[in-house]
């Protein structure tokens, strides 16, 4: 009896307990029903204390929405839909994700920025100029409010975008100031040395119709002056510094006495404003190089401190006779951008042979990003990677230039034409609004 007892007040307590439970549930359920019904009502319940947030997906190379309105009290939540690492800086705030990693999100506080119109765009070198910039309106209060659009411009009809593509296809090759990377002529001094002066100085550079922008260059011009001497030859490059900051030269690609390395606090002080250093060594080829700022490198180099340096000649597959060497030097970043010699579509340089030449084309990467370089319709022969000359060449349809990497390949123009020249990650080259950045093309009559 007394173990029947005993069973028979844990079954009443456990009924008791199971009653209680169902009850709290049933007020719980009850209670965030009505929490719910409060928060469709009243935002300021919704456990985001009222707070406009305003939802921005970033991509290659473009910011959405590309016009928005939210309040100063609000928040924006950064979605990173793309592959490369971006960021959301509001310009003229001290406001920044930081860097955002491919497909990661980010949070991004106003904390009552002031009443007014900014920019938002990403800081990472050479995307802002490749179109992630929008426009952010602040206001003293209302919700967030997204503009018509994606990508960085408004939407466009088929007709407008058609006309648009047509319109900056037909101004090629545009007419711009200046034009970099021409051959430097060297001061032969008495003992046979070939001398050559340069000065770095920031200069206004037109990189397209209607974009000028103050350039770091070697002697006024982007890429500097090309420097071309024979193996064997004794040169000198003097550097004369008028930039606001010190710098120094780099041989790329060059093997030079480790004096003349051109890395400052470790193979020589940095040239500062005002100085003049002189680089002195017995040029060693065949060499493909480029010389460029090694000293705050990530901001001189992009801004247009950089260079062909060719030493001797690439041996050169039987029977070919090369009527002219073009070489390309490729960018993405700094104030320059996206470009081909220092200068976007539709002011690249189109290089024009005749029918049946042989071209021999060096890429140059001095950007910060690859670049897969696609020639339509004619074919590219590599015979020589960083300047040494293959073994076995081989054709490729696309090259992929990694940063710092030389490659030298023939064309035959054996097909008339004109044939498209570009970098073969799209949004280096193609837009809604038509052709940009890193196009030009190879003109066979």
């Amino acid at each position: 009896m007394e173990h029947s007892n005993k069973r028979d007040n844990l079954f009443v307590i456990s009924v008791v307990v199971s009653l209680i439970a169902l009850v709290v549930a049933v007020v719980g359920v009850g209670f965030g029903m009505r929490a719910i019904d409060e928060s469709k009502a009243d935002p300021a319940a919704s456990g985001t204390g009222g707070v406009d947030t305003l939802e921005v997906s970033l991509g290659e190379f473009t910011i959405s929405p590309a016009k928005a309105e939210m309040s100063s009290a609000g928040a924006i939540q950064v979605s990173n839909a793309g592959k490369a690492v971006h960021d959301l800086t509001i310009e003229g705030a001290d406001l920044t994700t930081g860097p955002v990693d491919a497909q990661a999100s980010s949070r991004l506080d106003l904390g009552g920025l002031e009443v007014g119109t900014y920019t938002m765009y990403c800081s990472i070198p050479g995307h802002k100029e490749a179109g992630m910039a929008a426009e952010l309106r602040v206001t003293a209060g209302g919700a967030a409010a997204a503009g018509a659009g994606h990508g960085s411009r408004p939407e466009m009809s088929a007709e407008e975008m058609d006309r648009a593509m047509r319109e900056v296809t037909a101004s090629f090759p545009a007419k711009t100031a200046g034009l970099g990377g021409q051959p430097l002529d060297p001061t032969v001094l008495a003992d046979g040395t070939k001398r050559f002066d340069l000065t770095a100085k920031i200069v206004d550079w037109e990189v397209e119709p209607g974009k000028t922008v103050k350039a770091w260059t070697y002697n006024g011009t982007v890429p500097g002056p090309t420097i071309k001497v024979a193996d064997g030859d004794r040169i000198q490059v003097v550097l004369k510094n008028e930039l606001p900051e010190s710098t120094a030269i780099h041989f790329h690609g060059l093997r030079t006495p480790n004096s003349m390395d051109g890395v400052p606090d470790i193979t020589q002080p940095p040239i500062k404003p005002g100085e003049t250093f002189t680089y002195a060594f017995v040029a060693r080829g065949p060499a493909v190089g480029m010389y460029h700022s090694h000293h705050n490198a990530a901001e001189q180099v992009p801004n247009g401190l950089a260079a062909t340096i060719l030493v001797g000649d690439l041996p050169l597959p039987a029977g070919v006779q090369v009527a002219r060497t073009y070489p390309m030097m490729l960018n993405d970043a700094g104030v320059i951008g996206y470009s081909l010699n220092g200068k976007s579509f539709p002011a690249t340089e189109p290089v024009a042979v005749k029918p049946g030449e042989w071209v021999l084309v060096h890429y140059l990467n001095e950007g910060v990003q690859a670049h897969p370089m696609h020639l339509h319709g004619l074919e590219q022969l590599v015979i020589a990677k960083d300047g040494f000359p293959l073994a076995q060449p081989y054709k490729a349809d696309t090259v992929n230039v990694a940063p710092g990497e030389r490659y030298s390949v023939l064309v035959h123009a054996d097909e008339p034409g004109v044939w498209a020249w570009h970098c073969h990650t799209l949004p280096h080259a193609d837009r809604e609004t038509g052709m940009f950045g890193m196009v030009t093309a190879m003109i066979v009559q």
